[in-house]
């Protein structure tokens, strides 16, 4: 596998079903300060994206001022209701302890929540602790500072790292560090067509079911 140093794969939504989740809580407690209909619209596409930036979206498109307590507010419930209701991706573990590569995890999520999903998915051991998440960096996702932060930490050329990511916004965060992509569309939040934007976006490869990823990225490996 010469062409490939390093696998870095996301956490919400590749290797822990929590996207729906977290979009659940954030849309109960938005629904507060913004009718449903409205609030889902604006919500739409936005899965990947931080917290504050989500905020900033709505209070821009609406003229609101949501109060300064919201995210804290909403990071507490948001990061129970994950730790005590997610579940892993089906068939994540065994796809990752069959790949013979290093693996680092790199996530908008903090490294807490991070290494709570990773326990949940019986993949500690696997990880080795080599987790970057948004609290170690200046720039979260899109930005591609937390994917550039695992390659240097790793010691791998991000030109010889794969990334395995499920939204447009870590899609576009690996893309900008140098690094190939595949799109996973398995999670329980994923819509219909999401599979052939990610293509448009420019990731080498698109699969839908975990068993896939060993494959695939030793196809990608070879070339």
């Amino acid at each position: 596998m010469a062409a490939i140093d390093l696998l870095i794969c996301d956490c919400d939504g590749v290797i822990v079903d929590s996207e729906i989740i977290s979009h659940r809580v954030l849309f109960e407690a938005l629904a507060r300060y913004v009718p449903s209909e409205t609030l889902e619209s604006l919500l739409e596409g936005t899965f990947g994206l931080t917290v504050p930036m989500i905020l900033e979206r709505i209070e821009r498109e609406l003229g609101l001022a949501i109060p300064d307590s919201f995210d804290s507010d909403l990071r507490r419930v948001s990061e129970a209701t994950v730790a005590r209701e997610v579940k892993p991706i089906p068939g994540v573990r065994e796809a990752l302890l069959t790949i013979e590569l290093p693996l680092a995890v790199a996530s908008n999520s903090r490294r807490h929540n991070v290494e709570s999903s990773l326990e949940r998915a019986g993949l500690t051991d696997r990880v080795a602790g080599n987790v970057f998440s948004s609290d170690m960096v200046a720039n979260p996702k899109p930005a591609p500072d937390v994917y550039l932060l695992a390659a240097e930490r790793m010691g791998a050329d991000p030109a010889r790292c794969l990334v395995a990511e499920d939204s447009p916004t870590g899609v576009q965060a690996a893309l900008a560090a140098g690094m190939q992509v595949i799109g996973f569309t398995g999670a329980s939040h994923i819509p219909p067509g999401h599979g052939e934007r990610l293509l448009t976006l420019g990731v080498s490869a698109v699969i839908e079911r975990m068993d896939e990823l060993p494959g695939v990225v030793d196809r990608l490996g070879r070339g």
